[in-house]
């Protein structure tokens, strides 16, 4: 594709992209969560709270006392403890996924559009402790499913990467490599064992290394002399802040 070419995608292209990559398998299907009551829903967001820092000592007797509900309420929701650990978090990941999608607005430039959207995505481990991040861990479950949303995470990273490339805002790189690097920062420093070596917080500091690694990008063809990683209209490009997808 010719580098003029590159600046002329269809309108809706971004769109279009995000649109492909498949989502994460949701823990609440559309129909258990659209069936919960208002009770329910407003346990399950307490307990995200109660979680933050570690759940491996908390039994469901506790859980019901704290939240001054029955067991069979929460048994209701859920058969064991981890249980709930996953729909608690899965709930949290998808809300801040859709929140990280909405962050891309119309008319931005695919660069520009990637930091709004990992920026929106690194609030998943704004609040980590290593306690947390310690016993999610210990469950297997969990760790697929956190590893389930990093993928998604991922790929649209790597695709608005893609896009970049295709639009010549930067030059061809290996896009996958980057994304990798860049989507996997929130994760890999709300470790346990990373978070106490950090000056900031784990949110803080993915997103000031997202903002160096894609300033550091080189520039394509038409984009000579600019840092890729400045904000530039993108008349061509439109909102991806549709569909279901986390």
């Amino acid at each position: 594709m010719s580098p003029v070419a590159t600046t002329l995608l269809g309108a809706g292209e971004m769109t279009r992209r995000i649109r492909a990559v498949p989502a994460p398998v949701p823990v609440l299907d559309r129909q258990r969560e659209n069936g919960l009551t208002d009770r329910q829903r407003q346990i399950l967001d307490q307990l995200g709270t109660m979680f933050d820092d570690g759940f491996a000592q908390i039994t469901m007797a506790e859980l019901a006392a704290r939240l001054s509900c029955s067991l069979r309420t929460l048994y209701s929701l859920a058969d064991s403890r981890d249980e709930l650990v996953l729909m608690v978090v899965d709930r949290n990941l998808w809300r801040i996924g859709r929140a990280a999608r909405e962050a891309i607005e119309p008319g931005m430039a695919p660069l520009e559009a990637l930091r709004a959207y990992l920026r929106a995505a690194t609030v998943a481990v704004g609040r980590a402790t290593p306690a947390f991040t310690r016993d999610l861990e210990a469950v297997d479950a969990a760790r697929d499913l956190w590893a389930g949303h990093n993928h998604y995470l991922f790929a649209v990273t790597r695709t608005l990467l893609e896009l970049a490339v295709d639009r010549g805002d930067i030059a061809d790189l290996d896009v996958a490599a980057v994304g990798r690097v860049i989507a996997g920062l929130g994760s890999d420093f709300s470790r346990p064992e990373v978070i106490p070596t950090l000056r900031s917080s784990p949110k803080d500091a993915a997103d000031a290394v997202v903002d160096i690694v894609l300033r550091g990008l080189p520039p394509g063809p038409g984009r000579s002399g600019a840092a890729p990683g400045d904000a530039r209209p993108a008349s061509t490009a439109t909102s991806a802040t549709t569909g279901e997808e986390p």
